[in-house]
C-alpha cells in the first residue's frame, strides 16, 4: 500500500493507469465524491492486493469464502462496495487478502443514531464498539441521552463486535460537568450506587464490558479516579465484564517541547483491559489554528507512557475530522467550527484550492475564501488525510500498541478502512 499525492494536470485515469490499477476500485478504496475533477494535494491510497477471485458464474460471497478458506467479514472489510449489495457479478474482481504485517484491535465511538448503512459497512472493520449514550449525574444515578440502543447492541454482536457502554460525566454537547465528577469521587455511596445501575444496564442491554471516559484527571486528583476504577473492577471482573477506560489527555507546547499533564498510569493500568488515549473533539474548538492532531503528540504520549505500562493495554486514537478558521484569528474571540473529511473535501473541490502539507505534524491544510456576497475573508482549515491515518496506524503498529480508537465512526470514511485492513489483520474476539 503506498499514497500518491495528486500533482497538476492529473486525472483519474491517468493515476490508475501509472499504478496498474482499475478506476472503479481507486474510487471505491478512497470513497471519492468528485473523481473526476481531483484536487491538487488530495491524497490517494493505492493498494496491491495479495490474492484476488474473478467472480464465476454460480458464485456466491459464501461460495467464495469457503473456497479460500476466509470468513465473510474479511470479504466484506476487503471490498467495501459490497455492504449494501446482495449480490456479485460474474466478471468482478473481489480482494482476498493483503500482505498484511500484523494484528491490530480498532474501537469504533458511536452514538445510537448512526445511520444503519454507515453501521453495517463498518462494523465488518471493528474489534469494539463504544456506544455514546450514558452520562453519570448527581448522586450516581445514569442518564441515557438517545433512543433505545438495544439494536445497535444486537448488530453489533451478529458481525462479531464487542459493543461497550461508553459512559461519561459530559452533556450531549462534550461539555464536562466536573463538578457532578467530583461528587461522584469524593462519596463511597454515590459511587457504589454508580456502579450497581451501570451494571445492571449492561446486564439488561447485553453489554460486554465498559468504556469510562475520564475528562479532568491530573496529578492532584489521581489517587480518587484510581480508587473509583479499583471498585469498578472488583465488581465488574467478577461478573466477566471488560473494562476500559479513556483518557481525554491535554498537551501544550513550552519553549518547543512537548508538555504532557503528569498522571502516573502505572496505577490504573492493571484494573483495566485497555487504556484508550484520545483527544474528544467536539462541534467547536476554541483557540488558534492548529492541525487536528500531531504525530509528535502520540509520539511523546507513548515515549510517556510506556515505561510504566505495557503496549497491549495502550489505544491510540484518529480524530476523524476538519476545522474551519475564518482569517484572521482573534483571541478569545474566534473559533473554529467541526467538519467531516467528506464536507472539507467538498469544500476544497468548490474552491479550487490547492491542499498542502505539514510534514512535522503529518496533517493537511488549505486556505479558502468563500462565496458569501459582501464577505471577504479568508479561511484555513485543518483535516486530517490518507497520510494522517498511515502515520499514526503505523506507529501504532511500529509501537507494538493493542490497537486503534476512531472518534467517531458516525460517517463512514473509505480511506482510513483502506489504509488499515491493507496493513494489518482486524482482531475479532
Amino acid at each position: 500500500m503506498e499514497i500518491y499525492v495528486v500533482q497538476q494536470g492529473d486525472d483519474i485515469f491517468a493515476i490508475a493507469n501509472k499504478f496498474s490499477v482499475s478506476v472503479d476500485r481507486l474510487i471505491q478504496e478512497n470513497g471519492l465524491i468528485y473523481p473526476y475533477k481531483l484536487i491538487i494535494g488530495q491524497a490517494l491510497v493505492i493498494t496491491y492486493p495479495k490474492q484476488s477471485h474473478t467472480v464465476q458464474q454460480g458464485d456466491t460471497l459464501q461460495s467464495i469464502a469457503d473456497l479460500y478458506n476466509i470468513t465473510l467479514l474479511q470479504i466484506f472489510r476487503n471490498n467495501q462496495s459490497l455492504s449494501n449489495r446482495k449480490y456479485v457479478y460474474t466478471g468482478e474482481t473481489l480482494v482476498i487478502s493483503y500482505n498484511t504485517k500484523g494484528n491490530i484491535t480498532t474501537n469504533g465511538f458511536a452514538y445510537p443514531f448512526i445511520q444503519k448503512e454507515t453501521l453495517y459497512k463498518t462494523l465488518p472493520n471493528l474489534t469494539y464498539l463504544s456506544i455514546f449514550n450514558y452520562s453519570v449525574v448527581e448522586k450516581g444515578e445514569i442518564l441515557a441521552y438517545y433512543e433505545d440502543d438495544s439494536a445497535l447492541i444486537k448488530s453489533a454482536k451478529e458481525y462479531g463486535v464487542i459493543p461497550l457502554m461508553m459512559i461519561t460525566t459530559l452533556n450531549q454537547q462534550g461539555e464536562p460537568n466536573v463538578e457532578n465528577a467530583y461528587r461522584i469521587l469524593l462519596n463511597d455511596e454515590y459511587q457504589e450506587r454508580n456502579i450497581h445501575n451501570f451494571i445492571d444496564i449492561m446486564k439488561s442491554k447485553s453489554y460486554q464490558g465498559i468504556n469510562i471516559v475520564f475528562n479532568s484527571i491530573n496529578k492532584d486528583n489521581q489517587l480518587l479516579y484510581e480508587n473509583f476504577v479499583k471498585k469498578i473492577a472488583a465488581q465488574l471482573q467478577v461478573e466477566g465484564f471488560l473494562i476500559f477506560v479513556t483518557i481525554n489527555y491535554q498537551s501544550q507546547v513550552s519553549d518547543g517541547k512537548i508538555i504532557l499533564e503528569e498522571i502516573d498510569y502505572a496505577k490504573l493500568s492493571p484494573y483495566v483491559n485497555g487504556l484508550i488515549f484520545l483527544r474528544l473533539e467536539w462541534g467547536t474548538r476554541y483557540g488558534p489554528p492548529v492541525p487536528v492532531i500531531d504525530i509528535n503528540n502520540a509520539k511523546a504520549l507513548f515515549d510517556y507512557v510506556a515505561p510504566v505500562v505495557t503496549s497491549d493495554k495502550m489505544v491510540f486514537s484518529i480524530p476523524m475530522l476538519g476545522y474551519d478558521w475564518s482569517l484572521p484569528y482573534i483571541p478569545n474571540k474566534s473559533s473554529a467550527n467541526s467538519l467531516s473529511i467528506n464536507a472539507v473535501l467538498d469544500i476544497a473541490y468548490n474552491s479550487d484550492t490547492k491542499i498542502e502539507f505539514d510534514e512535522n505534524s503529518q496533517t493537511p491544510f488549505f486556505y479558502y475564501t468563500p462565496f458569501n456576497v459582501g464577505i471577504n475573508s479568508k479561511h484555513i482549515i485543518w483535516f486530517v488525510d490518507a497520510r494522517t491515518m498511515k502515520a499514526f496506524v503505523e506507529l501504532i503498529s511500529e509501537k507494538g500498541l493493542n490497537g486503534c480508537g476512531i472518534w467517531n465512526v458516525m460517517i463512514y470514511n473509505s480511506q482510513l478502512w483502506t489504509i488499515i485492513n491493507s496493513l494489518f489483520d482486524i482482531v475479532k474476539l
